[in-house]
């Protein structure tokens, strides 16, 4: 059994990234909204508040690794839950790419002689090999940077403070009495879609939550709220209350080393730049472990190569992250440093998640009602809180229209390559029948090609699933069918009843696979008939006998009388 992360250890991974977010949210609010940026920050934080609960009842539902694609593949088409895995992929490797050059360029500023380019890859190297050790070992740095920078915060805050009562409000007047552009209702949504931003993040704990010990899940969410609740708005009024508009805005990228100056001294400009450096260096973890999470669930489930999967002495995915390294330090060099561009992918990925995740628990109510969860959220509290993502993303790509243009630059290839692992048996057809069509029967090479081919689709299509059945009717039957057919490159269906001492397959069901297989010429399907208790020991036992992964196997939905949670069954998926 893997060592679990316990409450602590989940909040800094994910809270590191999060909670970097004042280092500039702050002073981007202030762009847009001026006086008004910390209300803009407490809608963001309302707007959270309500992702709590979407969060805690799908994950406690489907407690395990994916986030939003976990929750769309129960709950919907694979190929949509897949749209929602490329967004989450490209989101973590802006994020990293950005946080890591952030990072360095903090360090930069207290010392010229570090090479941005260099250190960047450097720094994406150090957590490369820090997850691949292993995510308790990653977990004792982020916690050492979660600590220092929360400490950092409070001290900053509490000068902030100090130097206001010792200085009086003039300032803080002065700003609040200047006059506002284009009205305050406009100055507020533009300060809302802008510090939005500030709560990428939440989104990761969802794509690790089998690291977590039971119960953690919904801790990190709340950690995560209160301190973007806290800080963020906190900020930027302290800002606003010391730090004229204009001067605000002259010095955007660094506000609050540039507070930490004015209020403690070179001292504490020094503190805070470190602790830029280190809390950013921590995002860049937070982006390797939830990519890892995400990306071996997607290779689990054939959407991406199994050959990644391959695991070390320590249980980790090195092949994962060594692509994602390899993936952020290429973009890295294309763009010479030169990282606005990814900017328009990061906001636009990372509130698309957050979109389908809100998506995705509408669904979970519609389609899986009877599952049982922890916490629900009300049907209301979910269509405001999309309402709220979906305004912030106009909001953004409004302010930034060519943010969308380049957000397709890097969408498109990311698709076409997860288009070709969901689609890769019809498109291994389509060439076989133009090779067929081009080239002459008698030449070696064409005829050892298309012979490959063929062992490659059969080879696909051999994977066997199995569907565990209580004695469904042979509508219930025939939507798994129907579904498999959609979603799955397989021909063989594997439809099993385990029944206890004395009892028997029900004839009906025996005359409905009769009638479904010969429905379904393309689908072998064999009834099982097997002795024994339905449990995760016999899901493990029937997986390790016919070698068959447990997340490709399926059932209903359980009721509330299930006697078993979901994540204890493994990584069974539900189908109807």
């Amino acid at each position: 059994m893997k060592k679990k992360l316990n409450e602590l250890a989940a909040t800094a991974i994910c809270g590191n990234d999060i909670s970097s977010s004042c280092l500039y949210v702050s002073a981007l609010a202030i762009v847009y909204a001026g006086q008004f940026a910390w209300i803009s920050l407490l809608i963001v934080s309302a707007v959270l508040y309500l992702f709590r609960k979407i969060y805690g009842e799908v994950v406690g539902a489907l407690p395990l690794n994916g986030g939003a694609y976990n929750a769309l593949l129960n709950t919907t088409k694979k190929s949509t839950a897949s749209f929602a895995a490329s967004l989450t992929v490209l989101s973590y490797m802006a994020t990293a790419v950005i946080s890591a050059s952030e990072a360095i360029k903090y360090a930069h500023s207290l010392w010229n002689g570090i090479p941005i380019i260099s250190a960047t890859i450097l720094l994406l190297l150090i957590f490369m090999g820090l997850v691949i050790l292993g995510i308790g070992e990653s977990s004792k740095v982020a916690i050492a940077i979660f600590i220092f920078h929360l400490t950092s915060l409070v001290i900053l805050c509490f000068f902030s403070i100090y130097f206001l009562f010792n200085t009086g409000f003039d300032t803080l007047i002065a700003n609040f009495k200047a006059p506002v552009e284009g009205g305050i209702t406009k100055a507020l949504f533009f300060g809302f879609a802008a510090a939005m931003l500030g709560i990428s993040g939440f989104e990761s704990s969802a794509n690790y939550v089998e690291e977590q010990k039971e119960g953690v899940f919904p801790k990190t969410l709340k950690n995560m709220w209160i301190i973007v609740t806290i800080f963020n708005p906190l900020l930027a009024f302290l800002a606003l209350a010391i730090i004229p508009l204009s001067t605000i805005n002259a010095n955007e990228e660094t506000l609050l080393s540039f507070m930490g100056d004015l209020t403690g001294g070179n001292w504490l400009l020094y503190v805070v730049s470190i602790d830029a450096a280190l809390v950013l260096s921590g995002a860049v973890l937070t982006s390797y472990v939830g990519v890892g999470g995400l990306v071996e669930r997607m290779a689990l489930d054939r959407i991406l190569p199994k050959e990644i999967l391959k695991k070390n002495k320590r249980g980790s995915s090195f092949l994962i992250f060594l692509a994602f390294f390899l993936l952020s330090v290429s973009v890295l060099l294309i763009t010479e440093g030169n990282l606005e561009k990814l900017a328009g992918v990061y906001t636009i990925a990372f509130l698309g998640v957050m979109v389908l995740f809100g998506i995705g628990n509408l669904l979970l109510k519609a389609k899986r009602n009877k599952l049982p969860r922890p916490e629900k959220a009300t049907y209301p509290a979910v269509i405001i809180a999309i309402i709220g993502i979906i305004l912030a993303l106009l909001g953004n790509i409004i302010l930034n229209p060519e943010y969308l243009a380049i957000f397709m630059e890097y969408l498109i290839p990311t698709i076409l390559i997860v288009g070709f692992m969901l689609y890769r048996t019809p498109i291994l057809k389509g060439l076989l029948l133009f090779l067929d069509y081009i080239t002459p029967s008698n030449k070696h090479f064409f005829n050892t090609t298309k012979r490959k081919i063929n062992i490659a689709i059969r080879k696909i299509n051999a994977q066997e699933f199995v569907f565990f059945t209580k004695g469904d009717n042979v509508a219930g039957i025939n939507e798994v069918l129907q579904y498999i057919l959609a979603n799955e490159d397989t021909r063989r269906l594997k439809i099993v009843n385990v029944l206890k001492n004395g009892e028997n397959i029900p004839q009906g069901l025996k005359n409905d696979i009769q009638v479904l297989d010969r429905a379904y010429p393309n689908i072998v399907i064999e009834l099982v008939e097997e002795p024994g208790v339905f449990g995760p020991d016999k899901i493990h036992e029937l997986s390790d006998r016919w070698k068959i992964p447990v997340n490709f196997m399926f059932i209903g939905s359980p009721g509330d009388k299930f006697p078993y949670k979901l994540h204890e069954l493994g990584e069974v998926r539900l189908i109807i």
